[in-house]
Parts: C-alpha cells; sequence; structure tokens
C-alpha cells in the first residue's frame, strides 16, 4: 500500500509525520516552484508529472492505492489533474484542505472578488500604497492596473518579472509575527490577498482588522462535489488507514 500525497503545506507535512509514524509507505510530491522548499519527512518527489497523463503513469507504475491531495488552496490546477486521474485509474483521492477565512473576524467587511484581474482593478480604486500577498506568480496581473502606486510586495522567492520601479520587493517567508506586521503595514491602506486560511499568514489580516485596512481577497475555486474533504491531518492519516490495499 503506497499513499501518493501532493505536498507543498503545512497540513501535508504534518500528514507526513503521522503517516510515518503509522508505518505507512509514502511519497510526497512537490511541485519544484519554490527555491527552499520545506520538506517533508520520507520520500520526496520534486517537480510535475506531465499534466493526466502522467500522473496517470505514475499512479500505475508506482502502484498507487491512494492519494491525498494536500496542495495550497489555489493550485487548482494539480487538483484538477488528480480528481481526473484517479477518476481515470479509479484511484481513491481525498482533499486535505484547512478551512477558510470566510468566517473569520472582519470578513464581512472584505472586498471578495472571483480571481486576481478584479482584484488588481479594485485594489486601484481602494487606495495608494497596497500590499500585495498573492504570490509571485499572481504579479503580472496587476502591474498595469497599479501603475502609479508605490505597492509593497511580500513573496517567498524572486518574482520571474520586472516590478515596476515604484514597487517595494520583500522576499521573505512566513510565519509573520504580529508586531513585526504592525511595523510592516504602517503605511499601507490597501492589503491585496488569497483566502489561504489558516493561521500561519493570519497577523496581516489582523492587523488590516485593527486598522481598518481596506482588505481585497481572493476566494478560492470550490472542491468538485464528488472529491471528499476533510481539514486536519489527521482525518486525513484515519481515511488512508481505511483505504483497502490494492
Amino acid at each position: 500500500m503506497t499513499i501518493l500525497v501532493l505536498g507543498g503545506t503545512g497540513e501535508a507535512r504534518e500528514l507526513a509525520v503521522l503517516l510515518q509514524d503509522a508505518g505507512v509507505e509514502f511519497v510526497s510530491s512537490l511541485a519544484g516552484r519554490v527555491v527552499r522548499p520545506r520538506l517533508p519527512v520520507g520520500d520526496v518527489k520534486i517537480g510535475g508529472f506531465g499534466g493526466v497523463d502522467g500522473l496517470r503513469t505514475y499512479l500505475v507504475d508506482n502502484e498507487i492505492s491512494a492519494v491525498v491531495d494536500a496542495t495550497h488552496p489555489f493550485a487548482t490546477g494539480m487538483s484538477a489533474n488528480a480528481l481526473a486521474a484517479c477518476s481515470e485509474e479509479h484511484v481513491p483521492l481525498l482533499r486535505l484542505e484547512r478551512p477558510g477565512w470566510s468566517e473569520a473576524p472582519g470578513a464581512d467587511r472584505w472586498h471578495w472578488v472571483d480571481d486576481h484581474d478584479e482584484a488588481a482593478g479594485l485594489a486601484a480604486t481602494l487606495g495608494d500604497r497596497p500590499f500585495l500577498t498573492v504570490g509571485r506568480q499572481s504579479l503580472h496581473r496587476f502591474v498595469d492596473a497599479l501603475t502609479g502606486k508605490a505597492a509593497l510586495v511580500r513573496v517567498v522567492d524572486e518574482p520571474d518579472i520586472q516590478l515596476p520601479e515604484l514597487w517595494t520587493l520583500l522576499l521573505s517567508r512566513g510565519p509573520y509575527e504580529l508586531e513585526a506586521e504592525r511595523e510592516l503595514m504602517a503605511d499601507v491602506d490597501v492589503l491585496v490577498t488569497k483566502d489561504s486560511g489558516g493561521s500561519f499568514t493570519w497577523s496581516k489580516m489582523q492587523v488590516a482588522n485593527e486598522r481598518d485596512i481596506q482588505v481585497v481577497i481572493v476566494r478560492r475555486a470550490a472542491v468538485p462535489a464528488e472529491v471528499e474533504v476533510v481539514s486536519g491531518a489527521d482525518a486525513a492519516a484515519a481515511w488512508v488507514a481505511a483505504q483497502p490495499r490494492r
């Protein structure tokens, strides 16, 4: 019985520890988009599969018994590929996803949008010092809309694009302390982020609430109805234990 954990999140790393402690054979897969990723315990595969067909081949060749999709809530491409491949190969699939912020304090006053283009257009109307925490792969969608704005940009790795001269780039990896966020966001008048959920980066949301900073937040895509979802590593480990051996 070999489990494939599609990882890259704290929840995936927690699950890897539980599976290792339980003596379950598993491999964690990371997309390879972060230069210095936090590695889980156990065997790790870094890099893509080559789309749905490549993932189907991997499932068969490695005799994968079940897949836990514990990727980031906005890694929608990988999640879609996992659903397609697992459906074709009749491999059980579980989605391990941290709860979002839709019920969090202040959520009712935030500006919820469906994509980054909408977020960029709205942020341009709400302030002059936006704080972008949307990930480096989405920054290009803000350049035109925020022309002339002195944006503060925080990402883990160096962006692939040339940022406007007025933008300030901060390379940093969470978690972030509340006091440090208060200092960093002293001149920020709009926060642009995604509904990543969890507590890892919540401190910026708390500061925005404290100071009545405008918040533009990109909604998550809904998980397909046919995919079972759990929100904790313990629940995912229990699901794995209940799977029949293939």
